[in-house]
């Protein structure tokens, strides 16, 4: 077969061609012996064909290991390590990680491109073996870099992009539209939303789940009641003061996080507002903090422990062969009905 080389080609180019995954080929590089010798020989043959010459960094990902992974996350502050979220996925994680003797590494960045930088950088040293990704950008620059240079990596979240990658999630859309359609079903039409930073997919998930809940009663979405949100319980109370300022009567409240919603809920009692009777209030991921609020929060449960462990399930079997896994997950969440709402 005559060899048409490419300074262009890449991983996941030869992935492609030969219909199976870039950790895939990265693991035949290695000549690793849970790869069929069929497999084998097909993808040696398409990296002859295309003049695919592996580097030195996608060899040693697979031949030599850190024995650690990471973990990526963006502008970390003391208020995001605040959301019990974080904590609760960040055990799931450990739990797991710990029956693989793995150790964890956090890596972080005040903006999303050193976020990138630093993540691939981890890898590219041999740092860790392989990451978990805990969220996603509407305009993600880095798991397309990370799908090209045929990195490990697992996402806990949506990715908008064209990429076939691993990802395990909740279904944010509807698990939000079945908060609402709650509201509505309970006879609230004019219903506030706090929505988080719109730069998450998470947060144009929960908001598109809000506003479809209105579409499938025919009525129309109550866009002067959305107000932006950090996600914390600060960023909640100064938005619903904001939402209160503009003087449009609402009977109900939804907000994108836990956090918010109490930030929320402080927010509607100091002015005199009593939350669950004259304005429900629900919140999304029921956290711990939850059910330690008065009156006790009514929440969209997510499974947060088991996104992590899930996740680490999944990188592991990319990375060292262990066990059968699925490239997508998706997890239930219910709402849980407690006197906010």
């Amino acid at each position: 077969m005559v060899s048409v080389a490419s300074v262009n080609v890449t991983i996941k180019d030869v992935a492609k061609r030969a219909g199976v995954s870039p950790s895939t080929v990265s693991r035949v590089i290695a000549d690793h012996p849970r790869i069929s010798p069929e497999t084998k020989e097909k993808v040696r043959a398409i990296m002859s064909e295309l003049g695919y010459y592996p580097n030195a960094i996608a060899r040693s990902l697979v031949n030599q290991t850190s024995n650690s992974i990471g973990l990526v996350r963006s502008r970390l502050t003391e208020e995001n390590f605040a959301n019990p979220f974080f904590p609760a996925v960040i055990q799931g994680i450990s739990s797991v990680a710990h029956k693989h003797k793995l150790s964890l590494v956090l890596s972080t960045g005040k903006t999303f491109q050193q976020e990138d930088e630093e993540c691939l950088s981890l890898l590219r040293q041999r740092r860790v073996d392989g990451v978990i990704l805990l969220a996603s950008h509407r305009d993600d620059q880095l798991i397309p870099r990370l799908t090209q240079d045929g990195f490990p990596f697992v996402l806990i979240g949506r990715y908008e992009g064209s990429e076939e990658i691993n990802w395990v999630n909740n279904d944010n859309f509807e698990d939000a539209k079945t908060a609402v359609r709650y509201l509505l079903n309970k006879g609230h039409t004019q219903i506030a939303c706090l929505d988080g930073d719109p730069r998450y997919v998470v947060s144009a998930d929960r908001l598109l789940g809000y506003e479809r809940a209105f579409l499938d009663h025919n009525l129309e979405v109550p866009s002067n009641l959305v107000e932006h949100s950090e996600f914390s319980v600060e960023g909640g109370y100064q938005a619903t003061h904001r939402l209160l300022a503009r003087q449009e009567p609402f009977s109900a409240l939804f907000a994108v996080d836990d956090v918010v919603a109490i930030g929320a809920m402080r927010a509607l009692q100091e002015r005199g507002i009593k939350v669950g009777s004259e304005v429900a209030v629900v919140g999304f991921n029921d956290t711990i903090l939850g059910a330690c609020v008065q009156p006790a929060l009514t929440s969209v449960h997510v499974p947060i422990y088991e996104l992590g462990q899930i996740a680490v399930q999944m990188l592991t079997a990319q990375i060292y062969g262990s066990g059968v896994y699925h490239h997508h997950q998706m997890l239930p969440a219910s709402l849980v009905v407690r006197d906010s709402a």
